[in-house]
């Protein structure tokens, strides 16, 4: 008997699943479905069948509202509507616009004028400089502790205006790039924030390539640290402890931290080489942060981006090559900032300030959604424990 094959072309996987186009490749983006490209045409990718079959099974079943919301938690349907933005047939859009395209000539501040509603707000720097801080504080500490400070004296989000919110949340996100960044001769009130990161690290010529980061990085729909911030705006709670809420769950390294990951890998790319580095972690069941994307099958249009820009230092390119052979995985957003941050000679935690600045924007948006709804995000837990005592 001949045995069904592993990999399924997608005329088979639609056939089998009953659905359309549109549905497998979301099932694909949000992890549901394995896919790889074919060998015999590379435009074209296979669909796993235990995968497809399971999809399908699922499908044709009734499932419970408790099994679905549960489902929801981990790569699932989106949990709740938004207007902001959303990944689509490959590409990241912010209300619409594609943000690749937006990263070739917008400022971050151009970017929230859009996702706020608004005008282009302008994060000023304090006129009297920074609060003194602990001289030992990492610019992460710091920028945590200014947030706090906020977030401790600053009134409720819940009942105010939207224009009210939106100028205190440009005030806000200029309180934490003062705390991030420290004194520097950029901090004059005009200033784009692309420009003062230049300034602040002494990379002139890395401006442009910082702003076309910051525009990329600003939203990415309902990842974890923008779920926790709208969970958190839900309460009422002010939009610095929203932001505070976001940066907190930002640090995570399955999250912001990533590209730190992919910094600790190129070490031992330096140490061993490309391929002898990617084995090793692999024989030791490390996560390769540089490599993938559950939302881009097809690879990261933001890394892409990013990439187009710069040109890659041989160890990085050699990298490229090594992962996207042994994994079939194309490299990520994670992988394009360590390399810029390795280009133009920027500090070590560059990636993760860069991915916080602009995520703020993001950040400030979903709360701004959140706040019209006036509902409170509470989720039911489905109880495992021991049996209850009556």
């Amino acid at each position: 008997m001949t045995k069904a094959p592993l990999w399924l072309p997608a005329a088979e996987a639609l056939e089998l699943m009953q659905v359309r186009p549109q549905t497998l490749y979301a099932s694909v983006s949000r992890g549901r479905v394995r896919a790889k490209p074919d060998a015999a045409d590379p435009r074209r990718s296979l669909y796993h069948r235990d995968d497809v079959q399971r999809v399908a099974a699922r499908t044709r079943g009734r499932r419970s509202s408790e099994t679905v919301a549960s489902e929801a938690i981990q790569w699932g349907e989106p949990v709740l509507p938004s207007a902001v933005s959303t990944v689509a047939e490959g590409r990241l859009w912010y209300r619409g616009q594609d943000a690749c395209d937006l990263a070739q000539r917008a400022t971050l501040e151009d970017v929230a004028g859009l996702l706020w509603e608004s005008a282009a707000p302008r994060f000023a720097a304090a006129s009297s400089g920074p609060a003194p801080a602990n001289k030992a504080a990492t610019p992460l500490q710091a920028g945590l502790l200014a947030l706090a400070a906020r977030a401790a004296t600053d009134p409720p989000s819940r009942g105010r205006s939207r224009s009210a919110l939106q100028a205190e949340a440009a005030d806000v996100i200029g309180t934490l790039a003062d705390a991030l960044l420290g004194p520097s001769a950029s901090q004059g009130q005009g200033a784009h924030l692309h420009m003062r990161l230049a300034a602040a690290w002494r990379r002139p010529r890395a401006a442009d390539v910082l702003r076309r980061a910051l525009v990329l990085m600003a939203d990415h729909e309902l990842n974890a640290s923008t779920f926790a911030a709208r969970v958190t705006a839900s309460t009422g709670a002010s939009l610095a402890a929203c932001l505070l809420t976001g940066l907190s769950t930002l640090t995570g390294p399955l999250h912001g931290g990533a590209a730190a990951a992919v910094q600790a890998l190129m070490r031992s790319v330096s140490t061993l080489g490309s391929e002898a580095a990617v084995r090793e972690w692999l024989a030791h069941d490390r996560p390769l942060a540089a490599f993938g994307h559950p939302l881009y099958p097809a690879g990261d249009a933001r890394c892409t981006a990013l990439l187009d820009v710069m040109e890659l230092p041989p160890a990085f390119a050699e990298l490229r090559a090594t992962g996207e052979k042994l994994l079939g995985e194309a490299v990520n957003i994670d992988f394009a900032l360590a390399a810029m941050a390795t280009v133009h000679k920027l500090p070590a935690d560059a990636p993760l300030m860069l991915f916080a600045l602009a995520r703020t924007v993001g950040w400030t948006a979903h709360v701004l959604e959140q706040q019209a709804t006036g509902q409170l995000i509470r989720p039911r837990a489905r109880y495992t424990g021991p049996g209850i005592a009556r």
